[in-house]
């Protein structure tokens, strides 16, 4: 197999062996930039020569018996809105495609300390508010299994560049499924780490020494394996709490996955309708896991309101992502909330009333989520994992008409709305729980599709080791038609 279709650990492994000089390895990469980039518009800034007097030092170091750690020589890209100096962090504004940070993000800090060459950063949604990636700055990034559907959203050119052989391994963020519908939609994998795991403060808002509620980064990749690389890189304290606190994530508490138990949820009557092809290829997979040892049970759920959590979700996603609105778009969307305190119970009602929030009414949402924290708590001491689908369906076709509230997707022969699908996004996302995404075969119309993987609390390496699993016993990342 090309070297660029493998593991960030075999690319490493490459180079510190000599088998490729990082120079060879970027070049390679690169090449396969300029022949498939253009088809899906994955990979929008590059700082090549940045890129590549790297690699020369990188080969240098290899040369002089050293090395800068565990990602020494391997190329890769981060997405747009993490800061890199020389480059924009756009999130798809026009207004801020001159401006350059004066330092690197921490966590993009972290993966040139361990070695990474950086050479490009990835497309995403205006404000990374949509699971399609489209803006006026760099236009429509498509997915590598078919151009004509979107790779998803937010962290939708991460996703596009990993299955399409741009990068190894990818920093991506999530605050409602923007690593893991991506990871599903193309066929990769995804990371969405416990809630303050890894540094997030100013990703997307350059500059601001805060960080948003829900909001997490984390990493993204091809192989389960560099999920850990890439967690164990950029995860940690920062800021004034690295001052004192450091990070020791346990181990999974069973090593034998057939000794695990495992609670599945494949639809719900909170979600809209699943698409048919997804849930048999979903329920296939978990299956093909219970006939190889792993204990299923179809029934078991936490002692959580999982509508009422989901509503709980909903209103302090939209008060965290509305933190960030401009006076003015914030003061617009006092209508639309005295609409929902009226009754109506429509999109944009419920998303004014979260962004509209007294402080007094965020923090009775705000405890109803730590008794639901609580509650999946007690119901990860009984079992092990929980298994879900990501989103309602495999990836759809473009539709850039107008507003995201008002768009649909193709569900078994009809049309549902976009925005319900978020219920599997919060599903772990709202109550801060790690959730990994692998891939889980193609539907019956060849589109990848992906499970996802919910653990407790600060439990992230057991999501991931069942992810290796799954990748191990039923096959994981595959190449796109015309990417080998």
């Amino acid at each position: 197999m090309d070297l660029c279709l493998q593991s960030a650990k075999a690319q490493a492994a490459a180079v510190a062996t000599k088998v490729i000089s990082a120079v060879e390895l970027l070049e390679a990469t690169l090449a396969r930039y300029d022949r498939l980039n253009p088809a899906i518009n994955a990979v929008v800034a590059t700082q090549l020569d940045v890129a590549r007097e790297r690699a020369v030092q990188a080969d240098a170091a290899t040369a002089a018996g050293e090395s800068w750690g565990p990602l020494h020589g391997v190329p890769m890209t981060i997405k747009e809105a993490w800061d890199w100096i020389g480059s924009a962090s756009t999130s798809g504004h026009p207004e801020r495609t001159e401006w350059r940070p004066e330092q690197n993000h921490v966590a993009v800090d972290r993966l040139l300390n361990a070695g990474a060459v950086i050479y490009g950063k990835t497309n995403l949604p205006v404000s990374m508010a949509d699971w399609q990636t489209f803006n006026p700055v760099y236009g429509t990034t498509s997915n590598p299994w078919n151009t004509d559907m979107i790779p998803g959203g937010s962290s939708g050119g991460a996703a596009a560049a990993l299955a399409a052989g741009l990068t190894a391994l990818e920093l991506g963020s999530d605050i409602g499924a923007s690593i893991r519908n991506p990871a599903h939609y193309c066929g990769v994998f995804g990371h969405k780490p416990t809630f303050g795991l890894v540094p997030i403060a100013g990703h997307g808002n350059p500059g601001s020494p805060t960080f948003l509620d829900i909001g997490v980064g984390g990493p993204m990749a091809r192989y389960a394996s560099d999920l850990t690389l890439g967690l164990d890189t950029v995860a940690g304290a920062s800021g004034l709490d690295a001052r004192g606190w450091k990070l020791d994530l346990p181990a999974p508490r069973k090593s034998n996955p057939r000794e695990l138990r495992v609670a599945v949820m494949l639809e719900s009557d909170f979600c809209v309708v699943q698409d048919s092809e997804l849930t048999n290829q979903l329920a296939a997979t978990v299956t093909a896991l219970g006939e190889l040892g792993v204990d299923l049970d179809y029934h078991a759920r936490p002692e959580v309101d999982l509508e009422q959590a989901h509503l709980n979700y909903m209103m302090l996603l939209r008060s965290a992502t509305g933190s960030e609105y401009p006076a003015d778009a914030y003061e617009a969307q006092r209508a639309d909330a005295a609409r929902w305190d009226a009754g109506d119970r429509d999109y944009r009602a419920l998303a004014a009333s979260g962004t509209t929030l007294s402080h007094w009414q965020w923090a009775q949402h705000h405890r109803a989520r730590e008794d639901d924290r609580l509650a999946w708590d007690a119901f990860f001491d009984d079992y092990d994992l929980l298994l879900c689908p990501t989103a309602a369906s495999a990836a759809y076709p473009h539709d850039h008409h107008g507003e995201r509230a008002d768009r649909t997707i193709p569900v078994n022969g009809g049309q549902e709305s976009t925005v319900d699908q978020l219920f599997w996004a919060g599903l772990s996302c709202g109550v801060y729980l790690p959730g990994t995404v692998a891939p889980a075969g193609l539907t019956a119309s060849g589109l990848p599709c992906g499970l996802q993987i919910v653990a407790g609390h600060l439990r992230d390496r057991e999501s991931i080791a069942f992810a290796a699993f799954i990748e191990r016993e039923l096959g994981g990342y595959q190449v796109p038609p015309g990417y080998d």
